[in-house]
């Protein structure tokens, strides 16, 4: 069989990529559990973060048993050892590159490659949740030109990404996902972020109008807007989108 290639997206984001610790850990103590453990994250977090590097590596990463006179336990494939040397590799690059550039320019180059058209940076302000036991958790993002925006995710996501108040993230969001209107019409309720702005540029179309608009801080933010409708450059404006269409994505 052919050996697969190491690909940059099963890589992830450097050291704070979480998926890539537990695999380490794995490793190290030859058990899903104790890794786990040692990441302090559910064993059901630790599985969803090798069962994603597997997907993005096109190959077993982990071979574990189950039971057994021994109990059970995993170890790293070949292509799991080699996928974290290709990442010891990859970082040592990365912080070389981002040495080389300021600060401004480092935030650029470590953004995630996407079709995502809007990245907006923003700090993790707080965690909500129903209790443990609650599979879902909403996450209230500062943005960095003022501003909240609230993404509802998984909290297997969330312990995945060691998110945390005053943790440094990106928030990105399909512009197909983003829905803009004049400002005074009548607003969604529930479950959605509203962002006031102002149109910077419109691009018409037959059935919707795709909109720039202007956000707290001269944040850019995309999105569509139903024909007919009464938006020009400049006049103030309305974008909302569902708290679930937002992803949350380590900043570096």
């Amino acid at each position: 069989m052919a050996r697969s290639l190491v690909t940059a997206a099963a890589l992830g984001h450097g050291p704070a990529d979480k998926r890539l610790e537990i695999l380490q850990l794995v490793g190290r103590h030859g058990s899903i559990s104790q890794a786990a453990r040692s990441a302090g994250v559910s064993y059901k977090a630790a599985w969803q973060a090798i069962h994603t590097l597997t997907n993005l590596a096109g190959e077993p990463l982990v071979d574990s048993s189950v039971g057994g006179a021994g109990g059970g336990g995993a170890r790293l494939t070949p292509a799991g050892e080699r996928l974290l040397a290709a990442a010891d590799q990859l970082q040592a690059a990365r912080r070389g590159v981002l040495a080389r550039v300021n600060s401004a320019d480092s935030a650029a180059l470590a953004g995630p490659r996407t079709s995502m058209r809007n990245h907006l940076r923003a700090v993790v302000e707080r965690l909500e949740s129903d209790g443990a036991r609650d599979p879902m958790v909403r996450v209230v993002l500062a943005l960095a030109g003022g501003g909240a925006l609230a993404s509802l995710i998984t909290r297997e996501s969330a312990e995945l990404l060691g998110l945390a108040p005053g943790l440094p993230v990106l928030a990105l969001c399909k512009a197909t996902a983003v829905r803009v209107q004049p400002v005074d019409a009548a607003a969604p309720q529930g479950g959605a972020n509203l962002l006031p702005g102002r149109v910077l540029r419109m691009a018409r179309g037959v059935q919707r109008d795709e909109v720039t608009v202007t956000l707290a801080g001269e944040l850019q933010l995309v999105g569509f807007a139903a024909r007919p409708n009464r938006l020009r450059a400049g006049s103030r404006a309305l974008a909302w989108l569902d708290e679930s269409a937002v992803v949350v994505a380590l900043a570096g």
